[in-house]
């Protein structure tokens, strides 16, 4: 059983080099994740739920003001980015960057040769990644091209889990990973996050604005984020309520 604390979490965007004045987003996130457990964490746009993931991960545009965020007892924000994933932390994101160069196969392998502290046997591993990719309906050609390049949104979601699959952390955060997907793309990535999380027992934080993911990827708890915390939580009846509802009375 593994747990992550996020601990009164406060967080700016880091000043630039033209004087303009930091500014405050996340303002004092609590909330603990278990393993075994999905959390979503749904509200309105620039409410701060993409600057909480990026904060979480480690992305340098942000500087954390106060606060903690524990993996088992250890702060990852004494951390660097790389010591975080081999921690146990995945970070899947809104919009996956392009790597020109750099194949998925030398990037998935090189991956988990970090996370794993040692290579996978070359015959092993080209069997685990292609019973992964079928899975996820990914044409092994893919693990010739570049890292994201050209690839469609939802070839993108498919290859972020495909990476979860693969790399198997204790939590994953994952930022919108359900944005430009049409309802195929949706239930095939749908199903490689519940094989992750009942294979892995791993915790997941799901960022989204709709209920639709949450048809398929059932949440125990759903956080309503506003002005950079939560101001309330519930069960997944609290998804239909925002459904049906809106994030009006939370603004």
């Amino acid at each position: 059983m593994s747990t992550l604390e996020i601990k009164n979490l406060h967080a700016q965007v880091r000043p630039t080099e033209d004087g303009a004045e930091p500014k405050q987003i996340l303002k004092g996130v609590n909330l603990t994740i278990n393993s075994g457990e999905t959390h979503a964490i749904m509200g309105p746009n620039g409410s701060g739920k993409s600057t909480l993931s990026y904060t979480i991960a480690g992305h340098p545009k942000y500087e954390v003001t106060e606060g903690e965020v524990l993996l088992d007892g250890v702060n990852l924000l004494d951390l660097d980015v790389d010591e975080r994933a081999r921690a146990g932390l995945f970070l899947a994101m809104q919009y996956p960057v392009e790597v020109p160069g750099v194949s998925m196969a030398n990037f998935l392998r090189t991956a988990a040769t970090a996370v794993r502290g040692e290579a996978p046997k070359l015959r092993d591993w080209v069997k685990e990644v292609r019973e992964a990719q079928e899975e996820l309906s990914i044409d092994k050609a893919f693990s010739e091209r570049s890292v994201n390049e050209g690839f469609s949104g939802g070839e993108k979601k498919r290859h972020e889990v495909l990476q979860l699959g693969l790399l198997k952390p204790k939590f994953a955060v994952l930022d919108e990973t359900d944005s430009g997907l049409d309802v195929d793309a949706l239930r095939v990535v749908s199903e490689g996050i519940n094989k992750y999380k009942e294979r892995n027992n791993g915790g997941v934080l799901m960022i989204t604005h709709y209920k639709r993911i949450l048809n398929y990827v059932h949440p125990d708890y759903v956080h309503v984020f506003a002005d950079g915390k939560i101001v309330t939580s519930g069960g997944p009846e609290l998804a239909d309520e925002l459904e049906a509802h809106g994030y009006d009375r939370f603004l």
